[in-house]
């Protein structure tokens, strides 16, 4: 499975200067970490947030977005920005902080 390498620049981008910033193909995509956790992903030409579960259900309620489920069993915690959400860098941007605030409050692996 392929990814944007587009969309996947314009994360970089965003996330290349925070400190403990990585990346690691994953899922048939790839994934950006901060200090060992994902914070998001590109599979195909969408996006994956991690949000954790108390914003889960009211990140589902947004605009372009779906369950993250590959496998049949949705991981919850995560959605799927779907690409027609991700014209904007800006609408991109906030997609990633939402998940930076949900990573940041994790501990380094």
């Amino acid at each position: 499975m392929a990814y944007d390498d587009g969309l996947a620049q314009r994360v970089r981008d965003i996330l290349e200067e925070e400190p403990g910033f990585g990346e690691k193909k994953m899922f048939g995509g790839i994934c950006f970490l901060l200090f060992g956790n994902m914070v998001c992903g590109i599979i195909k030409d969408d996006l994956i947030v991690r949000v954790g579960a108390d914003r889960y259900s009211e990140m589902l309620k947004m605009p372009q977005t779906k369950k993250f489920d590959i496998t049949g069993k949705p991981m919850k915690g995560w959605v799927m920005v779907l690409s027609a959400a991700l014209d904007s860098d800006e609408e991109l941007n906030n997609w990633v902080q939402r998940a930076l605030s949900f990573v940041r409050t994790l501990p380094p692996k």
